[in-house]
């Protein structure tokens, strides 16, 4: 009997995830008056560096969903794909672990932040084009998998994130902008996936070494 692929959506209950994230503004301008110079200007470049500093922070900060499916993920790396010029994506790998071998098979998050609108029926057959290059599947599984994908993925506008969670054994889960979609119930499916953007045969070897924290962003 061939094997079934099987699409679990996310139940309606869960809502959008959501992480307040509070920030303390503080106003020295009522005191600056009263400072010589030189201490106001030493202050003002104390100011800018712990704005640098926060903002770093939040830079760096995993999204809700990556923290709810794994709470002692680290950002591993970052980069943008570009195609003739044009930015698509920013992406964002999370590890909970340092990252080993040459292709994924550890826990892991792919976090992509679209810089343009793209339809989700255009990156579900995508996505399957690009796992044809990472490893063999036959024509029955590239269907079901991509009929998955069309089912999962909303069309998205630029700002927009779609992130994806997996666990070696497990189903491969996708979120919208901390929203749960759903998983693919296939455990073939999450190291070809992933592997679009992190195995050794990448069509993007560039983009790979900055995820995996081996280039420059």
């Amino acid at each position: 009997m061939p094997e079934r692929t099987t699409v679990t959506a996310a139940p309606g209950r869960r809502g959008v995830l959501r992480r307040g994230a509070g920030l303390l503004a503080l106003s020295a301008a009522a005191v600056a008056g009263y400072r010589p110079a030189a201490v106001r200007a030493q202050a003002d470049g104390a100011g800018r560096g712990a704005s640098a500093a926060v903002a770093a922070a939040v830079a760096s900060a995993a999204p809700p969903e990556v923290i709810e499916a794994l709470p002692a993920a680290r950002l591993q790396g970052q980069g943008s794909l570009r195609m003739l010029g044009l930015r698509i994506f920013d992406a964002r790998l999370w590890l909970d672990a340092p990252w080993r071998g040459e292709a994924p098979a550890q826990p892991l998050a792919l976090e992509l932040r679209y810089a343009r609108a793209l339809s989700g029926a255009r990156i579900a057959t995508r996505s399957i084009q690009e796992m044809r290059g990472i490893g063999a599947f036959d024509d029955a599984q590239a269907a079901r998998w991509e009929l998955a994908l069309r089912r999962l993925f909303p069309d998205v506008e630029a700002g927009q994130r779609l992130t994806g969670v997996w666990r070696p054994g497990a189903a491969t889960r996708f979120a919208h902008d901390g929203r749960w979609l759903g998983q693919v119930d296939d455990e073939a499916f999450g190291p070809l996936f992933f592997g679009i953007w992190l195995a050794a045969r990448s069509s993007e070897p560039a983009l790979r070494d900055r995820l995996l924290g081996r280039a420059g962003g």
